[in-house]
């Protein structure tokens, strides 16, 4: 790309996809606004240079157009995977609205949109289908926009492979819903380079991308290899098996009603009725100029605490120059 480099205002910059996208900007020399509801949530990525913390509500309208009109690109990283019906449409249906009407208003036309990957209008969740919503709204609005759909992502920090490993450290059997379900997981890396990607180059917009890893993967045997590369049972892992569907949302439905984020809902069992892959007709990350890395390549450096990037990535979770 040639020109000043652009002027990024980042929506969801403090969560796991996004401060790896704060890095790779700064990298690339970029200046960010990364607007959060309490910049105490911001502690990761406050110290990268060029980062500037605004508190604020993005759902105000006015309040982000006026931020717009000093950025040349908008990156939503906003979603939820877990909420009510009324939650679902809050956050990938409403946000949507407000930020096309907000660019509208502020005259920025540039929005890069990360979507999910299986996002339908006819998809069996409601997840799934204000994903799709969402995506809608904002191709309606006349934008120079760029949507990318990952698959499930995986990374030092995440909330995924980390979950189930940990799991099966107390856990002597691992009854799985959903094991059968494909996936093609793709390294946090991979996804914010991606994102870098498109703010460099201006003519990826009008375009989506199904951002996914190199391999296809049911969700069994990404779980009882996470226990395995853990080293639980000296790295042979528990057993996992598949419920039935009955058990599986009786499953589920408990989760729910433990404190915190579940580990599964009744919507992530819905929206595992569909195979989470790439489709096999659409761009990908190698028509970004990025070869996927591998969750066998990555993944057991950190479930099993050995990888030299593995210290770094605890430091900067926990805000450490």
């Amino acid at each position: 790309m040639s020109g000043p480099t652009p002027r990024v205002l980042l929506l969801g910059g403090t969560g796991f996809v996004g401060r790896h996208v704060c890095e790779k900007l700064t990298r690339l020399g970029c200046s960010m606004t990364v607007i959060t509801r309490r910049a105490s949530q911001a502690t990761a990525i406050q110290n990268l240079p060029r980062v500037r913390v605004l508190e604020g509500d993005v759902y105000n309208g006015a309040f982000l157009a006026q931020c717009m009109a000093q950025h040349d690109v908008v990156i939503n990283l906003i979603a939820i995977l877990h909420g009510s019906e009324a939650a679902f449409d809050k956050a990938h249906v409403q946000l949507p609205q407000v930020i096309s009407q907000a660019c509208q208003q502020s005259g920025l036309k540039r929005l890069i949109h990360i979507s999910a990957l299986g996002a339908s209008l006819q998809g069996p969740s409601l997840y799934q289908r204000s994903k799709a919503q969402g995506e809608a709204v904002l191709q309606q609005a006349g934008l120079d926009l760029t949507l990318l759909q990952p698959s499930v992502i995986f990374g030092a920090d995440d909330k995924f492979l980390n979950l189930f490993a940990q799991l099966q450290q107390v856990a002597p059997v691992v009854p799985l819903a959903g094991a059968s379900t494909r996936f093609q997981a793709v390294w946090v890396e991979d996804v914010a380079a991606a994102v870098a990607h498109c703010v460099m180059h201006p003519h990826t917009a009008s375009q989506t991308y199904e951002i996914c890893g190199p391999d296809i993967w049911t969700l069994k045997q990404l779980v009882e290899k996470s226990g395995q590369w853990a080293g639980v049972r000296g790295g042979q892992g528990r057993w996992v098996f598949g419920i039935p569907h009955v058990m599986a949302w009786l499953q589920a439905f408990l989760m729910e009603l433990a404190p915190g984020q579940p580990l599964m809902s009744r919507d992530n069992l819905r929206s595992m009725q569909v195979d989470n892959i790439a489709s096999g007709q659409a761009l990908g990350l190698q028509d970004l100029n990025i070869h996927a890395s591998s969750v066998s390549s990555i993944a057991p450096g950190y479930l099993g605490h050995k990888g030299a990037c593995t210290k770094l990535d605890v430091f900067r979770a926990k805000g450490r120059p």
